[in-house]
Protein backbone atom coordinates (compact mmCIF):
# COMPACT_ATOMS: atom_id res chain seq x y z
CA UNK A 1 0.00 0.00 0.00
CA UNK A 2 1.18 3.50 -0.85
CA UNK A 3 1.86 5.97 1.95
CA UNK A 4 1.46 8.88 -0.43
CA UNK A 5 0.04 9.26 -3.94
CA UNK A 6 2.19 11.93 -5.60
CA UNK A 7 1.00 14.47 -8.13
CA UNK A 8 1.97 13.58 -11.72
CA UNK A 9 5.51 14.83 -12.37
CA UNK A 10 4.47 17.33 -15.05
CA UNK A 11 1.75 18.72 -12.76
CA UNK A 12 4.18 19.06 -9.85
CA UNK A 13 6.68 20.84 -12.12
CA UNK A 14 3.98 23.29 -13.17
CA UNK A 15 3.02 24.04 -9.54
CA UNK A 16 6.66 24.75 -8.75
CA UNK A 17 7.18 26.89 -11.84
CA UNK A 18 4.12 28.98 -10.97
CA UNK A 19 5.36 29.55 -7.42
CA UNK A 20 2.71 27.56 -5.57
CA UNK A 21 5.29 25.14 -4.20
CA UNK A 22 8.35 26.99 -2.96
CA UNK A 23 10.48 24.19 -1.53
CA UNK A 24 10.06 25.45 2.04
CA UNK A 25 9.51 23.21 5.07
CA UNK A 26 7.61 24.10 8.23
CA UNK A 27 10.87 24.24 10.16
CA UNK A 28 12.35 26.65 7.63
CA UNK A 29 9.17 28.75 7.86
CA UNK A 30 9.57 29.17 11.62
CA UNK A 31 13.26 30.02 11.19
CA UNK A 32 12.52 32.77 8.67
CA UNK A 33 9.66 34.22 10.71
CA UNK A 34 11.81 34.22 13.85
CA UNK A 35 14.59 36.07 12.01
CA UNK A 36 12.09 38.80 11.09
CA UNK A 37 9.99 38.91 14.27
CA UNK A 38 12.09 37.35 17.07
CA UNK A 39 10.76 39.58 19.86
CA UNK A 40 7.12 39.65 18.81
CA UNK A 41 4.55 37.55 20.68
CA UNK A 42 3.97 34.24 18.91
CA UNK A 43 1.62 32.39 21.24
CA UNK A 44 -0.40 33.20 24.36
CA UNK A 45 -1.63 30.46 26.68
CA UNK A 46 -3.57 30.58 29.94
CA UNK A 47 -0.50 31.11 32.06
CA UNK A 48 2.34 32.04 29.70
CA UNK A 49 3.26 33.81 26.50
CA UNK A 50 6.13 33.04 24.15
CA UNK A 51 7.91 35.19 21.60
CA UNK A 52 8.82 33.75 18.22
CA UNK A 53 12.39 33.39 19.51
CA UNK A 54 11.09 31.41 22.48
CA UNK A 55 8.91 29.19 20.29
CA UNK A 56 11.80 28.61 17.89
CA UNK A 57 14.17 27.58 20.69
CA UNK A 58 11.61 25.22 22.24
CA UNK A 59 10.98 23.58 18.87
CA UNK A 60 14.73 23.10 18.37
CA UNK A 61 15.04 21.46 21.80
CA UNK A 62 12.11 19.12 21.22
CA UNK A 63 13.52 18.11 17.83
CA UNK A 64 16.81 17.22 19.48
CA UNK A 65 15.02 15.43 22.31
CA UNK A 66 13.09 13.28 19.86
CA UNK A 67 16.30 12.17 18.18
CA UNK A 68 17.88 11.40 21.57
CA UNK A 69 14.75 9.39 22.50
CA UNK A 70 15.26 7.18 19.44
CA UNK A 71 12.48 8.64 17.28
CA UNK A 72 13.78 8.60 13.72
CA UNK A 73 13.11 10.83 10.75
CA UNK A 74 10.17 9.52 8.73
CA UNK A 75 8.45 7.90 11.71
CA UNK A 76 4.97 8.89 12.83
CA UNK A 77 3.97 10.28 16.23
CA UNK A 78 0.35 10.72 17.34
CA UNK A 79 -0.18 14.19 18.81
CA UNK A 80 -3.20 14.66 21.07
CA UNK A 81 -2.90 18.02 22.77
CA UNK A 82 -5.45 20.64 23.83
CA UNK A 83 -5.05 24.34 23.11
CA UNK A 84 -1.82 24.90 24.98
CA UNK A 85 1.42 26.56 23.74
CA UNK A 86 3.17 23.18 23.69
CA UNK A 87 1.03 22.22 20.71
CA UNK A 88 3.10 24.56 18.56
CA UNK A 89 6.49 23.72 20.05
CA UNK A 90 5.76 20.00 19.68
CA UNK A 91 4.59 20.05 16.08
CA UNK A 92 7.37 22.36 14.93
CA UNK A 93 9.84 20.18 16.85
CA UNK A 94 8.51 17.09 15.07
CA UNK A 95 8.79 18.83 11.70
CA UNK A 96 12.35 19.93 12.49
CA UNK A 97 13.23 16.30 13.26
CA UNK A 98 11.57 15.07 10.06
CA UNK A 99 8.97 13.18 12.11
CA UNK A 100 5.32 13.17 10.98
CA UNK A 101 2.65 14.33 13.44
CA UNK A 102 -0.62 12.39 13.31
CA UNK A 103 -3.20 14.89 14.53
CA UNK A 104 -5.72 13.42 16.97
CA UNK A 105 -8.38 15.65 18.49
CA UNK A 106 -8.87 16.17 22.24
CA UNK A 107 -12.35 14.60 21.90
CA UNK A 108 -10.95 11.29 20.66
CA UNK A 109 -10.80 8.38 23.06
CA UNK A 110 -9.20 4.93 23.23
CA UNK A 111 -10.96 3.45 20.20
CA UNK A 112 -9.94 6.24 17.84
CA UNK A 113 -6.46 6.71 19.29
CA UNK A 114 -5.69 3.01 18.93
CA UNK A 115 -6.86 3.14 15.30
CA UNK A 116 -4.66 6.14 14.46
CA UNK A 117 -1.61 4.62 16.14
CA UNK A 118 -2.13 1.25 14.49
CA UNK A 119 -2.87 2.54 11.00
CA UNK A 120 0.09 4.93 11.00
CA UNK A 121 2.40 2.48 12.85
CA UNK A 122 3.20 5.35 15.20
CA UNK A 123 6.36 5.10 17.26
CA UNK A 124 5.16 7.41 20.05
CA UNK A 125 2.23 9.43 21.41
CA UNK A 126 2.57 12.98 22.72
CA UNK A 127 -0.28 14.16 24.93
CA UNK A 128 -1.04 15.71 28.33
CA UNK A 129 -1.34 13.97 31.68
CA UNK A 130 -4.85 15.28 32.31
CA UNK A 131 -7.09 17.96 30.86
CA UNK A 132 -10.71 18.87 31.42
CA UNK A 133 -11.22 15.93 33.75
CA UNK A 134 -9.97 13.34 31.25
CA UNK A 135 -6.83 11.28 31.85
CA UNK A 136 -5.20 11.50 28.41
CA UNK A 137 -1.89 9.96 29.39
CA UNK A 138 -3.59 6.91 30.89
CA UNK A 139 -5.43 6.26 27.64
CA UNK A 140 -2.25 6.81 25.63
CA UNK A 141 -0.36 4.30 27.78
CA UNK A 142 -3.17 1.78 27.30
CA UNK A 143 -2.91 2.29 23.53
CA UNK A 144 0.85 1.81 23.74
CA UNK A 145 0.25 -1.59 25.35
CA UNK A 146 -2.16 -2.49 22.54
CA UNK A 147 -0.15 -1.24 19.57
CA UNK A 148 3.25 -2.85 19.12
CA UNK A 149 4.83 0.01 17.18
CA UNK A 150 4.31 2.57 20.00
CA UNK A 151 7.54 2.67 21.98
CA UNK A 152 7.00 5.78 24.10
CA UNK A 153 4.42 8.13 25.57
CA UNK A 154 5.38 11.72 26.38
CA UNK A 155 2.85 13.67 28.45
CA UNK A 156 3.25 17.42 28.96
CA UNK A 157 3.95 18.06 32.62
CA UNK A 158 5.72 14.75 33.25
CA UNK A 159 9.43 14.06 33.66
CA UNK A 160 9.53 12.26 30.30
CA UNK A 161 8.29 15.34 28.45
CA UNK A 162 10.46 17.73 30.44
CA UNK A 163 13.51 15.68 29.46
CA UNK A 164 12.37 15.65 25.83
CA UNK A 165 11.92 19.42 25.82
CA UNK A 166 15.23 20.15 27.59
CA UNK A 167 17.63 18.61 25.08
CA UNK A 168 20.47 20.76 23.76
CA UNK A 169 19.58 22.10 20.31
CA UNK A 170 21.47 20.56 17.40
CA UNK A 171 21.68 21.08 13.66
CA UNK A 172 19.38 18.68 11.86
CA UNK A 173 18.94 18.15 8.12
CA UNK A 174 15.88 19.79 6.58
CA UNK A 175 13.39 17.17 5.35
CA UNK A 176 12.25 16.99 1.74
CA UNK A 177 9.63 19.74 1.22
CA UNK A 178 7.90 17.52 -1.33
CA UNK A 179 7.62 14.75 1.24
CA UNK A 180 4.74 14.09 3.62
CA UNK A 181 4.84 16.52 6.56
CA UNK A 182 1.96 15.17 8.65
CA UNK A 183 -1.19 13.08 8.67
CA UNK A 184 -4.60 14.62 9.27
CA UNK A 185 -7.89 12.85 9.80
CA UNK A 186 -10.68 12.62 7.27
CA UNK A 187 -14.27 13.25 8.26
CA UNK A 188 -14.85 9.61 7.34
CA UNK A 189 -18.06 8.63 5.57
CA UNK A 190 -17.65 4.99 6.55
CA UNK A 191 -15.96 3.46 9.58
CA UNK A 192 -13.10 5.18 11.35
CA UNK A 193 -11.35 8.19 9.77
CA UNK A 194 -8.81 7.75 6.98
CA UNK A 195 -5.40 9.38 7.28
CA UNK A 196 -4.64 12.30 4.97
CA UNK A 197 -1.01 12.81 3.92
CA UNK A 198 -0.12 16.50 3.48
CA UNK A 199 3.26 17.68 2.20
CA UNK A 200 5.22 20.76 3.28
CA UNK A 201 4.88 22.19 -0.23
CA UNK A 202 1.15 21.77 -0.68
CA UNK A 203 0.02 22.72 2.82
CA UNK A 204 2.23 25.77 3.09
CA UNK A 205 0.76 27.08 -0.16
CA UNK A 206 -2.71 26.80 1.38
CA UNK A 207 -1.48 28.51 4.57
CA UNK A 208 0.18 31.40 2.71
CA UNK A 209 -2.86 32.05 0.51
CA UNK A 210 -5.24 31.80 3.46
CA UNK A 211 -3.20 34.37 5.39
CA UNK A 212 -3.22 36.69 2.37
CA UNK A 213 -6.95 36.35 1.68
CA UNK A 214 -7.75 36.94 5.35
CA UNK A 215 -5.42 39.97 5.43
CA UNK A 216 -3.24 38.70 8.28
CA UNK A 217 -0.28 40.93 9.15
CA UNK A 218 2.19 41.06 12.05
CA UNK A 219 -0.18 43.28 14.03
CA UNK A 220 -3.02 40.75 13.78
CA UNK A 221 -4.05 38.67 16.79
CA UNK A 222 -5.69 35.32 16.00
CA UNK A 223 -7.90 33.67 18.61
CA UNK A 224 -7.87 29.87 18.34
CA UNK A 225 -11.23 29.07 19.91
CA UNK A 226 -11.64 25.62 18.32
CA UNK A 227 -9.27 22.67 18.97
CA UNK A 228 -6.17 23.60 16.96
CA UNK A 229 -5.62 20.11 15.53
CA UNK A 230 -8.73 20.65 13.37
CA UNK A 231 -7.83 21.69 9.83
CA UNK A 232 -9.92 24.88 10.11
CA UNK A 233 -8.19 26.48 13.15
CA UNK A 234 -4.86 25.01 12.07
CA UNK A 235 -4.64 26.60 8.63
CA UNK A 236 -7.72 28.63 7.59
CA UNK A 237 -5.90 30.89 8.28
CA UNK A 238 -5.46 29.40 11.73
CA UNK A 239 -2.43 29.20 13.95
CA UNK A 240 -0.13 28.38 11.03
CA UNK A 241 -1.41 31.37 9.07
CA UNK A 242 -0.65 33.53 12.10
CA UNK A 243 2.89 32.10 12.32
CA UNK A 244 3.42 32.76 8.61
CA UNK A 245 2.32 36.40 9.06
CA UNK A 246 4.40 36.93 12.21
CA UNK A 247 1.16 37.47 14.12
CA UNK A 248 0.19 36.39 17.63
CA UNK A 249 -1.98 33.36 18.38
CA UNK A 250 -4.14 33.34 21.51
CA UNK A 251 -5.13 29.83 22.57
CA UNK A 252 -8.55 29.60 24.19
CA UNK A 253 -8.81 26.68 26.64
CA UNK A 254 -12.56 26.57 25.97
CA UNK A 255 -14.64 28.02 23.12
CA UNK A 256 -17.54 29.41 25.17
CA UNK A 257 -18.41 33.08 24.85
CA UNK A 258 -17.35 34.02 28.39
CA UNK A 259 -13.85 32.60 27.86
CA UNK A 260 -13.50 33.91 24.30
CA UNK A 261 -14.79 37.40 25.08
CA UNK A 262 -12.46 37.72 28.07
CA UNK A 263 -9.48 36.87 25.84
CA UNK A 264 -10.67 39.14 23.02
CA UNK A 265 -10.68 42.09 25.40
CA UNK A 266 -7.43 41.22 27.17
CA UNK A 267 -5.37 40.47 24.04
CA UNK A 268 -7.12 42.79 21.55
CA UNK A 269 -7.97 39.90 19.25
CA UNK A 270 -8.59 40.94 15.63
CA UNK A 271 -9.65 37.67 13.98
CA UNK A 272 -11.04 34.27 14.93
CA UNK A 273 -12.74 31.27 13.36
CA UNK A 274 -15.74 29.33 14.67
CA UNK A 275 -18.33 26.77 13.59
CA UNK A 276 -21.95 27.94 13.13
CA UNK A 277 -23.29 26.70 16.51
CA UNK A 278 -20.52 28.56 18.30
CA UNK A 279 -21.12 31.66 16.19
CA UNK A 280 -24.78 31.53 17.21
CA UNK A 281 -23.82 31.27 20.88
CA UNK A 282 -21.42 34.21 20.57
CA UNK A 283 -24.07 36.30 18.82
CA UNK A 284 -26.53 35.62 21.62
CA UNK A 285 -23.97 36.33 24.36
CA UNK A 286 -22.77 39.55 22.71
CA UNK A 287 -26.06 41.25 23.59
CA UNK A 288 -25.35 41.00 27.32
CA UNK A 289 -21.55 40.98 27.56
CA UNK A 290 -19.63 43.72 29.33
CA UNK A 291 -16.39 42.82 27.55
CA UNK A 292 -14.95 45.13 24.91
CA UNK A 293 -15.11 43.30 21.54
CA UNK A 294 -14.25 46.33 19.41
CA UNK A 295 -10.86 44.96 18.33
CA UNK A 296 -12.43 42.13 16.33
CA UNK A 297 -12.32 42.87 12.62
CA UNK A 298 -13.14 39.48 11.04
CA UNK A 299 -14.96 36.38 12.18
CA UNK A 300 -14.57 33.35 9.95
CA UNK A 301 -17.41 30.82 10.08
CA UNK A 302 -16.92 27.36 8.64
CA UNK A 303 -16.80 23.65 9.42
CA UNK A 304 -20.50 23.42 8.50
CA UNK A 305 -22.79 25.59 6.42
CA UNK A 306 -23.67 28.93 7.98
CA UNK A 307 -27.34 29.58 7.33
CA UNK A 308 -28.40 32.93 5.91
CA UNK A 309 -30.32 33.96 9.03
CA UNK A 310 -27.29 33.47 11.27
CA UNK A 311 -24.95 35.05 8.72
CA UNK A 312 -27.02 38.23 8.73
CA UNK A 313 -26.84 38.51 12.53
CA UNK A 314 -23.09 38.08 13.00
CA UNK A 315 -21.87 41.49 11.79
CA UNK A 316 -24.40 43.62 13.67
CA UNK A 317 -24.08 41.59 16.89
CA UNK A 318 -20.29 41.37 17.06
CA UNK A 319 -19.36 44.56 15.24
CA UNK A 320 -17.13 42.75 12.76
CA UNK A 321 -16.99 41.49 9.19
CA UNK A 322 -18.14 37.97 8.38
CA UNK A 323 -15.97 35.77 6.22
CA UNK A 324 -17.37 32.39 5.27
CA UNK A 325 -14.99 29.49 4.73
CA UNK A 326 -15.64 26.05 3.28
CA UNK A 327 -12.89 23.48 3.11
CA UNK A 328 -11.70 20.01 3.85
CA UNK A 329 -8.62 18.40 5.32
CA UNK A 330 -8.07 16.68 1.96
CA UNK A 331 -7.36 20.04 0.34
CA UNK A 332 -9.77 22.48 -1.29
CA UNK A 333 -10.48 25.65 0.72
CA UNK A 334 -12.94 28.38 -0.32
CA UNK A 335 -13.39 31.82 1.23
CA UNK A 336 -15.71 34.72 0.67
CA UNK A 337 -13.42 37.68 0.09
CA UNK A 338 -13.33 40.70 2.34
CA UNK A 339 -14.38 42.92 -0.57
CA UNK A 340 -17.16 40.62 -1.81
CA UNK A 341 -20.66 42.14 -2.03
CA UNK A 342 -22.98 41.30 0.86
CA UNK A 343 -25.04 38.89 -1.22
CA UNK A 344 -22.03 36.61 -1.77
CA UNK A 345 -20.82 36.88 1.83
CA UNK A 346 -24.23 36.04 3.26
CA UNK A 347 -25.38 33.53 0.68
CA UNK A 348 -22.33 31.48 -0.34
CA UNK A 349 -19.44 29.64 1.24
CA UNK A 350 -16.80 31.33 -0.90
CA UNK A 351 -14.64 30.55 -3.91
CA UNK A 352 -11.41 28.55 -4.11
CA UNK A 353 -8.17 30.13 -2.98
CA UNK A 354 -6.15 29.15 -6.05
CA UNK A 355 -6.64 30.03 -9.72
CA UNK A 356 -5.58 26.44 -10.37
CA UNK A 357 -8.13 24.80 -8.09
CA UNK A 358 -10.08 22.76 -10.61
CA UNK A 359 -13.73 22.36 -9.60
CA UNK A 360 -16.30 20.13 -11.26
CA UNK A 361 -19.97 19.91 -10.26
CA UNK A 362 -21.31 16.61 -11.59
CA UNK A 363 -24.43 14.43 -11.62
CA UNK A 364 -25.10 13.64 -7.93
CA UNK A 365 -27.12 10.51 -8.73
CA UNK A 366 -24.27 8.76 -10.55
CA UNK A 367 -21.56 7.59 -8.11
CA UNK A 368 -19.24 7.02 -11.08
CA UNK A 369 -19.71 10.49 -12.56
CA UNK A 370 -16.34 11.89 -13.57
CA UNK A 371 -14.86 15.28 -14.29
CA UNK A 372 -16.48 15.47 -17.74
CA UNK A 373 -20.04 14.83 -16.47
CA UNK A 374 -20.87 18.34 -15.27
CA UNK A 375 -24.38 19.54 -14.54
CA UNK A 376 -25.72 22.75 -16.06
CA UNK A 377 -24.60 26.03 -14.45
CA UNK A 378 -26.60 26.81 -11.32
CA UNK A 379 -27.76 23.23 -10.81
CA UNK A 380 -26.97 21.25 -7.67
CA UNK A 381 -24.35 18.56 -8.14
CA UNK A 382 -21.62 16.56 -6.45
CA UNK A 383 -18.36 18.44 -5.96
CA UNK A 384 -15.13 17.06 -7.45
CA UNK A 385 -11.83 18.89 -7.17
CA UNK A 386 -8.10 18.69 -7.79
CA UNK A 387 -5.37 21.28 -7.46
CA UNK A 388 -2.03 22.29 -5.95
CA UNK A 389 -3.01 21.45 -2.37
CA UNK A 390 -5.63 18.69 -2.76
CA UNK A 391 -4.36 15.18 -2.12
CA UNK A 392 -4.34 12.48 -4.77
CA UNK A 393 -4.90 9.62 -2.32
CA UNK A 394 -5.34 8.68 1.34
CA UNK A 395 -2.56 7.10 3.39
CA UNK A 396 -2.33 3.34 2.88
CA UNK A 397 -5.87 3.08 1.52
CA UNK A 398 -5.56 1.80 -2.04
CA UNK A 399 -9.01 0.20 -2.17
CA UNK A 400 -10.75 3.30 -0.84
CA UNK A 401 -8.73 5.55 -3.15
CA UNK A 402 -10.11 3.69 -6.17
CA UNK A 403 -13.58 5.08 -5.41
CA UNK A 404 -12.69 8.32 -3.60
CA UNK A 405 -10.79 9.66 -6.63
CA UNK A 406 -11.56 9.69 -10.32
CA UNK A 407 -9.11 8.06 -12.75
CA UNK A 408 -7.85 11.55 -13.70
CA UNK A 409 -7.15 12.52 -10.08
CA UNK A 410 -10.22 14.48 -8.99
CA UNK A 411 -11.22 14.02 -5.35
CA UNK A 412 -14.86 13.13 -4.77
CA UNK A 413 -15.58 15.40 -1.82
CA UNK A 414 -19.05 14.04 -1.03
CA UNK A 415 -20.45 17.58 -0.88
CA UNK A 416 -23.47 18.76 -2.84
CA UNK A 417 -23.01 22.31 -4.12
CA UNK A 418 -24.36 24.91 -6.50
CA UNK A 419 -21.79 27.02 -8.37
CA UNK A 420 -22.51 30.65 -9.17
CA UNK A 421 -21.24 32.62 -12.17
CA UNK A 422 -18.65 34.26 -9.91
CA UNK A 423 -17.17 30.85 -9.01
CA UNK A 424 -18.57 31.03 -5.48
CA UNK A 425 -19.99 27.78 -4.14
CA UNK A 426 -23.17 27.39 -2.17
CA UNK A 427 -23.08 24.22 -0.09
CA UNK A 428 -26.40 22.40 -0.24
CA UNK A 429 -25.71 19.15 1.63
CA UNK A 430 -23.81 15.89 1.63
CA UNK A 431 -23.87 13.03 -0.84
CA UNK A 432 -21.88 10.74 1.44
CA UNK A 433 -23.49 8.97 4.38
CA UNK A 434 -21.97 11.30 6.90
CA UNK A 435 -23.51 13.54 9.53
CA UNK A 436 -22.17 17.03 10.17
CA UNK A 437 -22.90 17.61 13.85
CA UNK A 438 -21.91 21.20 14.53
CA UNK A 439 -18.76 20.85 12.44
CA UNK A 440 -17.82 17.43 13.82
CA UNK A 441 -18.16 14.73 11.15
CA UNK A 442 -19.85 11.51 12.29
CA UNK A 443 -19.65 8.38 10.12
CA UNK A 444 -23.01 6.62 10.45
CA UNK A 445 -21.45 3.23 9.80
CA UNK A 446 -18.94 3.55 12.64
CA UNK A 447 -21.67 4.31 15.19
CA UNK A 448 -23.87 1.53 13.79
CA UNK A 449 -21.02 -0.94 14.28
CA UNK A 450 -20.68 0.09 17.91
CA UNK A 451 -24.42 -0.28 18.49
CA UNK A 452 -24.53 -3.71 16.88
CA UNK A 453 -21.80 -4.89 19.24
CA UNK A 454 -24.46 -4.81 21.98
CA UNK A 455 -25.83 -8.27 22.68
CA UNK A 456 -29.38 -6.95 22.59
CA UNK A 457 -29.15 -5.27 19.17
CA UNK A 458 -30.02 -7.07 15.94
CA UNK A 459 -29.57 -4.14 13.55
CA UNK A 460 -29.00 -0.39 13.67
CA UNK A 461 -29.19 2.59 11.34
CA UNK A 462 -27.91 6.04 12.27
CA UNK A 463 -29.34 9.04 10.44
CA UNK A 464 -29.14 12.81 10.57
CA UNK A 465 -32.03 14.87 11.89
CA UNK A 466 -32.17 18.65 11.43
CA UNK A 467 -31.23 20.74 14.45
CA UNK A 468 -31.49 24.52 14.72
CA UNK A 469 -28.35 24.79 16.86
CA UNK A 470 -26.02 22.06 15.54
CA UNK A 471 -27.29 21.89 11.98
CA UNK A 472 -27.69 18.13 12.31
CA UNK A 473 -28.01 15.71 15.23
CA UNK A 474 -27.67 11.94 15.20
CA UNK A 475 -30.61 9.62 15.63
CA UNK A 476 -30.02 5.88 16.00
CA UNK A 477 -32.81 3.49 15.06
CA UNK A 478 -32.26 0.09 16.66
CA UNK A 479 -33.97 -3.25 16.04
CA UNK A 480 -33.53 -5.41 19.18
CA UNK A 481 -33.08 -9.16 19.34
CA UNK A 482 -36.03 -11.12 20.66
CA UNK A 483 -36.63 -10.64 24.36
CA UNK A 484 -36.10 -7.58 26.52
CA UNK A 485 -35.01 -4.63 24.42
CA UNK A 486 -32.23 -2.37 25.76
CA UNK A 487 -33.33 1.14 26.63
CA UNK A 488 -32.12 4.25 24.86
CA UNK A 489 -30.11 5.26 27.94
CA UNK A 490 -28.45 1.83 28.10
CA UNK A 491 -27.47 1.99 24.44
CA UNK A 492 -26.04 5.49 24.69
CA UNK A 493 -24.04 4.46 27.75
CA UNK A 494 -22.84 1.33 25.93
CA UNK A 495 -21.52 3.36 22.99
CA UNK A 496 -19.86 5.86 25.31
CA UNK A 497 -18.15 3.10 27.30
CA UNK A 498 -16.65 1.65 24.12
CA UNK A 499 -14.20 4.53 24.22
CA UNK A 500 -15.40 6.79 21.42
CA UNK A 501 -15.49 10.56 21.15
CA UNK A 502 -18.49 12.05 22.93
CA UNK A 503 -19.80 13.68 19.74
CA UNK A 504 -20.31 10.20 18.25
CA UNK A 505 -22.70 9.02 20.97
CA UNK A 506 -26.20 9.17 19.41
CA UNK A 507 -28.21 12.20 20.46
CA UNK A 508 -31.43 10.25 20.07
CA UNK A 509 -32.13 6.51 20.16
CA UNK A 510 -35.36 4.97 18.88
CA UNK A 511 -35.94 1.25 19.50
CA UNK A 512 -38.25 -0.13 16.77
CA UNK A 513 -39.58 -3.58 15.92
CA UNK A 514 -38.36 -3.38 12.35
CA UNK A 515 -37.04 -0.88 9.86
CA UNK A 516 -39.58 0.76 7.57
CA UNK A 517 -39.80 -0.81 4.12
CA UNK A 518 -38.62 1.33 1.22
CA UNK A 519 -40.84 2.05 -1.75
CA UNK A 520 -39.30 -0.66 -3.89
CA UNK A 521 -38.81 -3.16 -1.10
CA UNK A 522 -35.02 -2.90 -1.03
CA UNK A 523 -33.03 -3.04 2.18
CA UNK A 524 -29.83 -1.21 1.25
CA UNK A 525 -28.38 0.95 4.01
CA UNK A 526 -28.63 4.05 1.82
CA UNK A 527 -32.36 3.59 1.21
CA UNK A 528 -33.02 2.63 4.83
CA UNK A 529 -31.33 5.82 5.97
CA UNK A 530 -33.38 7.87 3.52
CA UNK A 531 -36.62 6.33 4.82
CA UNK A 532 -35.58 6.75 8.44
CA UNK A 533 -34.49 10.34 7.89
CA UNK A 534 -37.94 11.10 6.50
CA UNK A 535 -39.51 9.40 9.51
CA UNK A 536 -37.31 11.37 11.91
CA UNK A 537 -38.33 14.66 10.27
CA UNK A 538 -42.00 13.76 10.62
CA UNK A 539 -41.50 13.25 14.35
Amino acid sequence: MKDHTPWPSETAARYRAWGYWRGQTFGALLTSVTEAHAGRTAVVGEHERWTFAGLDERAHRIAAGLIEAGIRSGERVVVQLPNIPEFLSVVFGLWRAGVLPVFALPAHRHSELRHFASQSEASAIITVEEHGGHGYAGVARAVARDVESVRAVFAVGTEEFTQLASAAPRELPDPDPAGVAFLQLSGGSTGLPKLIPRTHDDYLYSVRESARICALRPESVYLAALPVAHNFPLSSPGVLGAVHAGAATVLAPRPDADTAFRLIEAERVTISGVVPPLAAAWVQAAARTTHDLSSVDVLLVGGAKCGRELAERIGPALGCRLQQVFGMAEGLVCYTRLDDPAELVLGTQGRPISPDDEVRVVNPDDPRAGSSDEVSPGEVGALLTRGPYTIRGYYRADDHNATAFTPDGFYRTGDLVRRRQSGHLEVVGRAKEQINRGGEKVAAEEVENHLMAHAGVLDAAVVAVPDEYLGERTCAYVVPVEGAAPTAAQLRRFVRERGVAAFKVPDLVQVVEQFPATGVGKTSKRELRAALTALAKER
